[in-house]
């Protein structure tokens, strides 16, 4: 590993307060589904410092109690501060759902899920599309606002600018968040059209810095380097970043930002040594996380491209270690790289996985006939709450 090294002294941006919280490094790690689990976020800790979200759960499951949601919402004994994302659409059990968190102190801070843009979603009127429903919007936030206050567990947005350039929510979404008592918002610049296609619209998120004035805004997407973070900061004023893909495969992402909003110009460069050791030490994570090697080494695969991304490592090999079964087999693919290959530049860096193509939203019929909600569309929402990744 090799590493840059300069320093003016000067931190970028003061410690970032969400309610009686204090993120020394105003850096969040965005839920992702399959990725965020308490390994990966243990990882990105060991590197830098932040706020860690962990994996986004139903606002059902949770108060169903579902195993596999109990489970993303647990954390590790020295896992502080603890977040967690819920998403649903009915606010009733979105109250329920935050009110069983934080009364059961399984969590320190709680965040909205208004950024999914995946179909079986949005087709129910879910996730990015539904702050377009503004009556709904105001009743679940101020529902789970209300539900955290009396355990002093801040709550928070994170959006998409909208459905299309033509039905765009996120300002006035921002000021209903503010207004009934969010203690942040982010706003991944993006609508739920754009999915994670194209060039981010960092523009929207000066525009929503410039709008809620009483709380931090935090800007998400496309910030694939330390130096993406800084530049993003110095364009639209905003009082911290989201970090999602970006990391993935690059957990030590944490330490450049940790480094670039301390003023320093330390980044880390790392060889396929390095890599390997990172690779091996998020394995090891793995199954203590899971408890069954085999489970957690097949979670593994997907992170594999992520990982090697830019190395050159052989499509065979690359192959190969997608498909690893055990830790055993790990050390013998890892053991057979070229260890001693330098950082490779521009090639490591950049987009992880696929940005993929603009999506016409898929939405309920009508759904965008009124801003407000119809009694039709109330009980068609509660079967909205669906697993899903966030976005």
């Amino acid at each position: 590993m090799t590493t840059t090294t300069a320093s003016t002294g000067t931190s970028v941006l003061p410690p970032l307060r969400i309610g009686p919280l204090t993120i020394d490094t105003p850096v969040v790690l965005a839920p992702m589904a399959g990725v965020t689990n308490a390994a990966f976020r243990r990882l990105c800790r060991e590197s830098g410092a932040g706020l860690y979200v962990a994996e986004m759960v139903t606002s059902r499951a949770l108060v169903e109690r579902g195993e596999e949601s109990m489970r993303i919402i647990s954390h590790e004994p020295d896992e502080r501060p603890r977040s967690v994302q819920v998403y649903g659409v009915d606010p009733a059990t979105v109250a329920a759902a935050v009110r069983l968190i934080a009364s059961e102190d399984r969590a320190d801070h709680v965040d909205l899920n208004f950024g999914c843009p995946v179909p079986k979603v949005t087709r129910r009127g879910g996730g990015a599309v539904l702050p377009w429903k503004r009556d709904l919007f105001r009743a679940i936030v101020s529902s789970a606002v209300d539900a955290a206050a009396p355990y002093g567990v801040p709550v928070t947005v994170k959006m998409r600018k909208g459905i299309d350039e033509d039905h765009l929510t996120y300002l006035e979404a921002g000021l209903i968040a503010q207004e009934v008592g969010v203690a942040a918002v982010a706003l991944h610049a993006r609508t739920a059209a754009d999915y994670y296609s194209g060039t981010a619209d960092w523009e929207s998120i000066a525009r929503l810095k410039e709008t809620v004035t009483d709380i931090p805004v935090l800007g998400n997407g496309d910030i694939w380097s330390a130096e993406d973070a800084l530049e993003m900061v110095a364009r639209t004023g905003c009082d911290g970043v989201v970090v999602g893909r970006g990391c993935q495969g690059r957990p030590w992402l944490f330490a450049d930002l940790a480094a670039a909003f301390a003023g320093s110009d330390e980044r880390i460069r790392p060889g396929l040594a390095y890599v390997a050791t990172v690779v091996r030490r998020h394995a090891e994570l793995m199954v203590e996380h899971f408890g069954e090697e085999s489970k957690a080494l097949r979670e593994m695969r997907k992170h594999m491209a992520w990982y090697f991304k830019g190395y050159v490592v052989g499509g065979e090999t690359r192959a190969a270690l997608g498909l690893v079964s055990s830790m055993a087999e790990l050390d013998d693919r890892l053991a057979a790289l070229d260890l001693e290959q330098p950082y490779p530049g521009e090639a490591a860096e950049g987009q992880r996985g696929r940005a993929g193509s603009p999506k016409r939203p898929i939405l309920p019929y009508g759904w965008l006939d009124s801003r407000e909600l119809s009694d039709e569309f109330a009980r068609e929402l509660h079967e909205a709450e669906l697993s899903v990744s966030g976005g």
